[in-house]
């Protein structure tokens, strides 16, 4: 069964993890401090993380940005736990990586179900022979089979999610896709999360492939619809 790291300074809410993710036949470490975390993560490979914000000696974002910067466990899904529940505080664990952000007081039942859903989603068969094929855009190129891209031959530093997004939308070049199928398609849930997450995804996604986000080449806006990789002119 799938192991799940939590990492929670806060004994009650270890033993509320716990028993709500063994119930449903999950594997469960439970860790109090950031270090541990790292440690834990690095060594037992977890296939999930519930990563408290606020904690010692490393608070939940250090954990974070060590986690997405090794290849190790980038790849690995990170569920934010946190009483913080500001926009501003949600928004930078979606820029940091994080694939979720649920604030406390939370539902078991909420926390099981976006776990599911994570779980799931790594779980989805490899791609068919057809998806393996590199995409070409330009100067931009998509191999999902090394689940790499590079632009003008360099290789750039995409998170998994980042990635997703671009795959999907050069894939479908001209097609438009609108913020509720994004968040479906990318992160499974059908208007559960707040649309910003597609955007704050998109904004950084440019960053790193557009010369100048204001004028795209390569994923263009359709203003109060959502978002389609320019087609070749």
């Amino acid at each position: 069964m799938p192991l799940i790291l939590a990492v929670d300074d806060e004994a009650n809410i270890l033993e509320l993890l716990k028993y709500n993710l063994t119930k449903e036949g999950y594997q469960f470490i439970g860790v109090t401090n950031g270090s541990d975390a790292i440690k834990a993560a690095g060594e037992e490979k977890p296939d999930l993380i519930i990563l408290d914000i606020m904690l010692p000696e490393l608070d939940g974002w250090d954990v974070l940005r060590i986690l997405k910067f090794n290849k190790e466990t980038m790849s690995i899904p990170v569920i934010m736990l946190s009483a913080k529940g500001d926009v501003l505080d949600k928004v930078l664990g979606l820029e940091l990586g994080a694939d979720d952000y649920v604030t406390k007081p939370f539902s078991p039942r909420e926390i099981l179900a976006r776990v599911k859903v994570h779980l799931r989603r790594k779980r989805q068969p490899p791609p068919s022979e057809e998806a393996k094929e590199e995409i070409r855009i330009k100067n931009l190129v998509i191999r999902p089979d090394r689940y790499v891209a590079t632009l003008n031959g360099k290789k750039l530093d995409l998170t998994p999610k980042e990635f997703e997004l671009l795959h999907l939308l050069a894939a479908n070049p001209g097609r438009v896709f609108t913020r509720d199928i994004l968040l479906e398609r990318i992160w499974g849930y059908d208007r559960v999360r707040e649309t910003r997450t597609v955007d704050v995804h998109i904004r950084y996604l440019r960053q790193k492939i557009e010369k100048d986000p204001a004028s795209p080449e390569y994923i263009e806006t359709v203003r109060s619809v959502g978002y389609r990789a320019c087609p070749e002119k």
